[in-house]
């Protein structure tokens, strides 16, 4: 909403009427300002949030300017203020936003200010996605199974997420069971245009989760944050951002017809990260726009992350504008928005009525006829291989040195195999053997077409008698169950059942990770034979160690692709040569046989999805589940804290906090607690997975009385810092250069001994010892993931120097009082041969700036200049204050 405080664009508030109603907006046309067609539609929105919000506090005439004059200020990182209109989060990254928001209750009444001061001002949604698993595949009751694991499991959570729901305002949780947070987003949750006290302006969200970025696809600017980030917009701040560029991507042509949108998708993250467009916006235009569907849009939209962009936007249009009638946007909601958008400039038209905006530098291409059917893997989602180069690729990768494009097999051991008898039945397993094959992630789940795709593939194997081997582990977890509603209609849902692609639960399951255990006998053959096992998923993350901690190859690939290889059983197998199998009178299968071609899918795509779908799936979706019906909760403004509780923990974040900021403290004779090189995610970070049995959380566990089979997963104990400073750096996949193997350990260098990353800082703090981390490039990239910042500051860690920082991620760090340091161009931890054996020490005053040089001195006699990655004024506060939520509380306490 707009600034209650004198707003100098006042002039611009103006009547707007929709039919017989009227509404009031401010008029971005009558700023008379001839610079405004110039700008790309992304940053149209970022506008107008300016002139709405300006108060010349939070939000200043200048900051309108510097927008205005985007294709200058763009190139000068000059920062500016966002306010976001709302905040969305899943409930990994939600519990702890809740655990944090009730704990500054608990600290303002402490501090003597009123506890119902910490309650979100912008509407904040919360969709329980993350906690499901795959611990059932393969039968007709998987769901109700994983379901009633899921609550066995999180009961617990689940009752502290149903008390922050009744005791916060403008916080809403949509129950288990319903679908994945960015599906629900782009189907339900979304207003393309806000109408608040009869004001219209442009929806706009930040989520807790990096792939936020989907609904930039429906043409609302969003992207992901980190969480504590995302709390402070809660709590009324503006965001503070550099005013991003935005690169020119423009679409021409059609898809060929035996390719899909996942196709083209990861073209797209292959192109861009080759052009750089890291921090920057990504905005698609051109006449191959209209020739893709919404949900193409948004499949593209959602893996921003991977292509390393902050969004990658499609602006409001005809194809949108279809959806929003598709899905049964009430009437005139529908015309508001039209209207509305259309008077701002800030709909995009192709009939040669509208100028192409100004664009960053050069204008990216694509010609969709050029796309070719293709996966991405084996470690990373922006490695693309065509299908028809896959066999020769995934063999080079067999001999290769170990790396992203390597396992470091020897060639005398390519061919090995063993047998392995599962149910019975006796089987071959082999390196490039597949034994996960997953449909799931609301990047494909979304899409009707590729999911339909798929359906009838399946339709088409099993008519000609194919089958997916028994041991592999098959499943399909859709974004929502509007997906199980089509399916049902198009009648492809039992031959999906019949290949083992039974529904599993609706949430994000294999595709981060929750993608249960093997069968034993599988594991243990993997495991002593080495063998190098595949998954395929059409998901949007393939880092090592992220689906299974046994596939070390993992292919993200369109959802028909992986019922394919499954079918195939491998994923070295070349599909254009080679039958996937044989039919039930012994004659050769190809792919090609089988695979439905793009206009056949369209037609049974327009077919059966219809506006009624959408409407009788979300007209019940609070009240759907019974078992979270059931569930009881507290009561109560403040949260009960108890210290038997291993789910929710009174974190240590505001306790002992003083009301007055203290002097900024220099970091004196700091060891490394490890020493990386490039590309370390937030999933080697972050604590993520099932904990596993011999791990450092798993000990803490075991002391507090748990049951090995109920350590549940890191994600659905979020909530409790005891365990998630544990899981800090516990990746299996984990290189640290400080210790020969891989893994979650370190050096601790007083003793000389070899310990886990969390016991080595543990002796650290007892002694009082500072810590650092040293990184190479890529440091924080993935998910936003609150705890990737949060569990390092548990562990002790001051400063992170890095080659280069993601930008989340480095937000997420300052959030906590770390510091961000980037080594200059040139030079790293390894060109001044720094071991991780030094200690450093970096002087730090109350005079800090944004993105000075400090110098760093290590006790090897080396010094060497960082950049201080505080980019804004608002960054310095923040760290000031130990962190921006300390900074917001002393802020509402005063």
């Amino acid at each position: 909403m707009e600034s209650s405080n004198n707003n100098p664009f006042a002039h611009l508030k103006q009547d707007i009427q929709v039919g017989e109603k009227t509404h009031q907006y401010f008029n971005l046309q009558d700023l008379k300002d001839e610079r405004l067609q110039k700008l790309p539609f992304s940053i149209r929105v970022l506008l107008e949030s300016a002139i709405r919000n300006c108060d010349n506090f939070n939000v200043k005439e200048a900051d309108v300017e510097t927008i205005l004059n985007w294709p200058e200020t763009s190139q000068q990182s000059l920062e500016i203020p966002f306010k976001p209109a709302r905040v969305i989060l899943q409930d990994f990254t939600g519990v702890p936003a809740v655990v944090d928001f009730a704990s500054m209750r608990t600290a303002m009444q402490s501090l003597g200010g009123d506890p119902k001061k910490i309650n979100p001002l912008c509407q904040a949604d919360l969709v329980i996605d993350h906690s499901i698993q795959v611990d059932s595949a393969r039968l007709a009751d998987s769901k109700e199974r994983n379901e009633e694991l899921e609550f066995f499991r999180n009961k617990e959570r689940f009752s502290f997420l149903k008390w922050g729901e009744k005791a916060f305002d403008n916080f809403k949780i949509v129950p288990p069971g319903n679908g994945i947070v960015h599906q629900v987003n782009l189907e339900w949750l979304a207003r393309v245009v806000f109408n608040t006290d009869n004001l219209l302006y442009p929806d706009s969200v930040v989520g807790t989760d990096s792939h936020t970025t989907m609904i930039d696809g429906l043409g609302v600017v969003g992207w992901g944050v980190g969480g504590i980030e995302a709390e402070a917009v809660m709590l009324g701040q503006t965001i503070s951002m550099v005013l991003p560029k935005v690169v020119g991507f423009r679409l021409t042509g059609e898809l060929p017809a035996h390719t899909t949108a996942t196709d083209l998708v990861l073209t797209c993250t292959n192109m861009l990260r080759k052009r750089g467009v890291v921090g920057q916006f990504v905005e698609f235009f051109g006449p191959g726009c209209q020739n893709l569907s919404l949900t193409d849009r948004a499949t593209i939209a959602n893996m921003s992350p991977e292509y390393g962009a902050t969004m990658g936007f499609f602006p409001v249009d005809d194809q949108t504008m279809e959806y929003l009638r598709l899905i049964g946007t009430e009437e005139h909601k529908y015309k508001t928005i039209e209207t509305y958008l259309k008077a701002q400039g800030l709909y995009r038209m192709y009939d040669g009525s509208q100028p192409d905006p100004v664009y960053s530098g050069d204008i990216m291409e694509l010609d969709l006829s050029s796309v070719k059917p293709c996966l991405a893997g084996p470690k990373r989602p922006h490695d693309k291989v065509d299908l028809d180069t896959m066999q020769k690729d995934f063999r080079e990768c067999m001999a290769a040195p170990a790396g992203f494009k390597g396992f470091g097999i020897p060639e005398d051991k390519h061919a090995h195999s063993c047998k392995i008898t599962h149910e019975g039945q006796e089987y071959e397993l082999k390196h490039g053997s597949l034994v996960i094959a997953a449909i799931t992630s609301c990047t494909n789940t979304s899409n009707p077409s590729v999911m339909l795709q798929a359906g009838i593939l399946a339709k088409n194997a099993i008519e000609k008698g194919l089958s997916t081997p028994a041991y592999m582990k098959t499943s399909l977890s859709p974004g929502s169950g509007v997906v199980t509603k089509y399916f049902e209609i198009s009648g492809v849902n039992k031959y999906l059942d019949q290949l083992g692609f039974t529904t599993a639960g609706y949430g994000c399951m294999t595709c981060i990770g929750n993608s249960g255990d093997l069968p034993e006998e599988i594991s243990k053959a993997i495991v002593d034979e080495d063998l190098v096992v595949s998954s395929v998923l059409s998901g949007n993350r393939n880092f090592e160690g992220r689906v299974h901690p046994l596939t070390r190859a993992n292919y993200l690939a369109s959802p028909p692709l992986v019922v394919a290889y499954a079918l195939a059983g491998r994923c070295d197998i070349d599909f254009e040569s080679e039958p996937i199998s044989k039919d039930k009178d012994g004659n050769d299968v190809f792919l090609r046989d089988i695979w439905p071609v793009r206009s056949d899918v369209e037609k049974v795509v327009q077919s059966v999805i219809t506006p009624a779908l959408f409407q009788d799936f979300y007209g019940n979706t609070m009240t759907r589940n019974q078992r979270w019906n059931e569930l009881e909760a507290p009561q109560g403004e403040l949260f009960q804290w108890s210290e038997d509780s291993t789910y929710i923990h009174h974190p240590p974040f505001f306790q002992g906090m003083s009301k007055e900021v203290k002097s900024v403290q220099g970091i004196k004779d700091a060891h490394v607690l490890a020493l990386f090189g490039d590309s370390i995610t937030t999933d080697h970070i972050s604590p993520a997975g099932n904990i596993a049995k011999n791990s450092v959380a798993a000990k803490y566990l075991s002391s507090r009385g748990v049951d090995p089979k109920e350590f549940n997963s890191y994600g659905s104990r979020r909530g409790n810092d005891q365990v998630m400073a544990r899981g800090t750096f516990a990746n299996v996949r984990l290189i640290n250069k400080m210790v020969e193997k891989t893994g979650p350990m370190t050096v601790h260098v007083p003793s000389g001994e070899t310990l886990p990353i969390y016991e080595a800082a543990e002796k650290y703090m007892e002694a009082g010892s500072q810590l650092i981390i040293l990184a190479g490039k890529e440091y924080g990239s993935g998910s936003s993931r609150d705890w990737a910042a949060k569990g390092p500051y548990l562990q002790g860690i001051k400063a992170v120097i890095a080659l280069e920082l993601r930008e989340i991620h480095r937000s997420n760090l300052l959030g906590m009082g770390i510091l961000p340091l980037q080594f200059k161009q040139g030079e790293s931890a390894e060109t001044f041969g720094f071991t991780g054996h030094e200690t450093f020490s970096i002087g730090l005053t109350d005079d800090i700036k944004v993105g000075q040089d400090i110098e760093v001195h290590a006790s090897n006699g080396k010094s060497f200049t960082c950049i201080m990655r505080l980019d804004t004024e608002p960054e310095i506060a923040y760290f000031k204050n130990g962190g921006i939520l300390q900074y917001v509380l002393r802020k509402l306490l005063a």
